[in-house]
C-alpha cells in the first residue's frame, strides 16, 4: 500500500514538474518577446563555419524578461563548439563597446522537430516595452562535408553546406536578412527561394518580413573550399610546474586532414612541379603560436627529430612554423609531440589568500585548427595540497597521481577534458593549489641523506676487518 502511494506521488511530481517546464518555456515564447530585425553573416572560409547574428529584441508582454532563448536544429547542435553573446554600450559608433553576456544550454523541452535552445541570460531584466541589442557568434566544427569524398592529387575540394535560409527563433520575427560568403566564386550550385540574390562571394537571403516563431526553409550551398582541413583527433598537452624556476610543456598531437579522401598515388614531382594545381587541398605547414620568452624548444615524431622548423620569437610572441615529413592530404594523418620550456615568474602568481595559482592559456597553438578532444594535465610539485581549477567554460575535471624522479608520495596532477575545441577557446585558465616551501627541501636532502649513508657505508667497509683469521 505505501509503496503505491509513492508510486502515486512520484507520478503526480513528473506531472507537476513537466508542466512547470512546460509553462516556463511557454512564457519565453513569441508570446512575450520579439526579434525587431535580425542580420545573420556566415562565414564559410575556413572549415570552421563561423556565424555573427545580430538582433535587436523588444519585449512585447507584460513581465519583464531575464533571458533570451537561441533556438538551433538538431543537426548543428553536436557541432556547436563556442556560442558567444555581448551586448553593445554607449550610443556613439567609434566610442562603443561590448559587455559579455553569460550563456548556457537552456533547461528546457526540446521544441518542434527537436529544436534545441541555448539561454542568454541579460545583465538587466528586459522590461515591457523596451528592446535590447545582441552580438551573438556562434562556432560549428564538421559542418562541411565533402562533396566528392574522394579526390585525386590535381583535383579541387568541394563541400556541401546545410543550413536555413529563415532564421529558426522560437520568437516572432519581424524582419530579417542573411548573407552567405564563399572563399571564392566558385559555387557550383546553391537553393534558389524566394529573395535570393548572389554577388561574387556573397549569397543573400532576404530581407523577409514577419516570420512566425519556429519558421524553417532548408538551403544547401556547394561551393570549393581548398582551405586546409586541420583537426586534431586527440591533443594531450601535459603543464609541469617546478618551484625551482621552469615550467615544461609536452604537446601529443594526432593530427588528421578531415577534407575529402586522397585517391590514387601521390606523385611527390607533380606536387613540387606545379603547386597551385596539385594538392591544392593539402597542407605542408603549421603554425603554432607559443606564449614569448619561450626555450628548449623541439618538434619530433615517432622517428625522431624534425629539422624542418623554424623558430621565430620577440618580447611579445614566439611563433612555431612546423612542416610534417610528408603533406597532409584528405585522411592523411600525422602524429608529432612539441616541447618548450617558460619562464615560471610569467606564469605562477600567489593569491591573496596565499594560494598559488598557475595562469595559463587553454585551446591550441596551432592556428585554425579544431581538436575533437584536448586533454591538459597540470602537474603540481611534490607536496602541493587543495588544488582546484577556474575555466571560463565548462569542462570535465578529474585527479590524477604522477611519480617522477625522487618522488615519495607523488605529484598531484589536475587533469581537464574538453571536446569540440576551437581557436577561440583560447582564454586563460586558472589552478590553484595550497604549497609549503619546506617540501622544496625534500630533494636536496633525500640526495645529501642518500650521500651520506653511502660515505658511511664506504668508511664502514675500510675500516672493518672481514678476514677469516689474523
Amino acid at each position: 500500500m505505501e509503496a503505491l502511494q509513492t508510486l502515486r506521488l512520484a507520478l503526480v511530481f513528473s506531472i507537476f514538474v513537466h508542466l512547470s517546464l512546460l509553462a516556463r518555456s511557454s512564457s519565453l515564447s513569441s508570446s512575450e518577446l520579439q526579434i525587431v530585425n535580425a542580420e545573420r553573416r556566415i562565414d564559410l572560409s575556413s572549415h570552421i563555419v563561423r556565424v555573427y547574428l545580430t538582433l535587436k529584441v523588444e519585449n512585447t508582454g507584460t513581465s519583464p524578461a531575464s533571458e533570451i532563448l537561441l533556438a538551433f536544429p538538431p543537426t548543428q547542435v553536436d557541432h556547436i563548439a563556442l556560442v558567444k553573446a555581448t551586448v553593445p554600450v554607449g550610443k556613439k559608433k567609434k566610442k562603443k563597446s561590448y559587455l559579455p553576456l553569460d550563456v548556457k544550454s537552456a533547461e528546457v523541452p526540446e521544441g518542434p522537430n527537436g529544436t534545441k535552445y541555448f539561454s542568454i541570460l541579460l545583465l538587466n531584466p528586459l522590461s515591457a516595452g523596451e528592446s535590447v541589442t545582441l552580438e551573438v557568434l556562434y562556432m560549428l566544427t564538421h559542418s562541411l562535408e565533402p562533396f566528392p569524398l574522394e579526390i585525386s592529387q590535381s583535383e579541387s575540394q568541394l563541400v556541401y553546406y546545410h543550413d536555413t535560409a529563415i532564421i529558426l527563433s522560437p520568437y516572432h520575427i519581424k524582419q530579417q536578412i542573411t548573407f552567405i560568403k564563399t572563399p571564392s566564386t566558385k559555387v557550383e550550385s546553391f537553393t534558389n527561394v524566394e529573395s535570393t540574390d548572389r554577388a561574387g562571394t556573397e549569397i543573400k537571403y532576404g530581407p523577409y518580413e514577419d516570420r512566425t516563431p519556429y519558421s524553417y526553409s532548408p538551403i544547401i550551398i556547394h561551393f570549393e573550399n581548398n582551405n586546409p582541413f586541420a583537426v586534431v583527433e586527440e591533443l594531450v598537452r601535459e603543464v609541469e610546474i617546478s618551484h625551482w624556476g621552469s615550467l615544461q610543456i609536452t604537446e601529443h598531437y594526432k593530427l588528421v586532414h578531415a577534407g575529402a579522401r586522397h585517391k590514387g598515388i601521390f606523385s611527390r614531382v607533380e606536387y613540387q612541379s606545379r603547386p597551385s594545381i596539385s594538392g591544392v587541398s593539402s597542407f605542408k605547414l603549421l603554425l603554432a603560436r607559443l606564449p614569448p620568452r619561450v626555450h628548449s624548444v623541439y618538434y619530433r615524431d615517432e622517428i625522431g627529430n624534425i629539422s624542418s622548423s623554424h623558430l621565430r620569437t620577440d618580447s611579445k610572441k614566439s611563433e612555431l612554423e612546423i612542416e610534417p615529413r610528408y603533406p597532409l592530404f584528405g585522411g592523411w594523418k600525422a602524429t608529432f609531440v612539441i616541447g618548450y620550456g617558460l619562464p615560471l615568474q610569467d606564469f605562477l602568481f600567489e593569491s591573496s589568500d596565499g594560494r598559488r595559482y598557475l595562469n595559463f592559456s587553454f585551446g591550441c597553438p596551432l592556428a585554425d585548427t579544431v581538436v575533437d578532444k584536448l586533454t591538459i594535465k597540470v602537474v603540481l610539485p611534490e607536496g602541493s595540497k587543495s588544488p582546484s581549477a577556474v575555466v571560463p567554460f565548462p569542462v570535465e575535471q578529474h585527479l590524477e597521481t604522477k611519480y617522477s624522479y625522487l618522488d615519495v608520495v607523488g605529484r598531484t596532477v589536475v587533469v581537464l577534458e574538453k571536446k569540440n575545441v576551437v581557436p577561440d577557446h583560447d582564454s586563460p585558465f586558472q589552478v590553484y593549489y595550497n604549497f609549503n616551501p619546506i617540501f622544496m627541501l625534500a630533494e636536496p636532502l633525500m640526495l645529501a641523506s642518500v650521500f651520506f649513508f653511502f660515505f658511511v657505508a664506504c668508511v664502514a667497509y675500510l675500516h672493518i676487518d672481514l678476514s677469516i683469521r689474523k
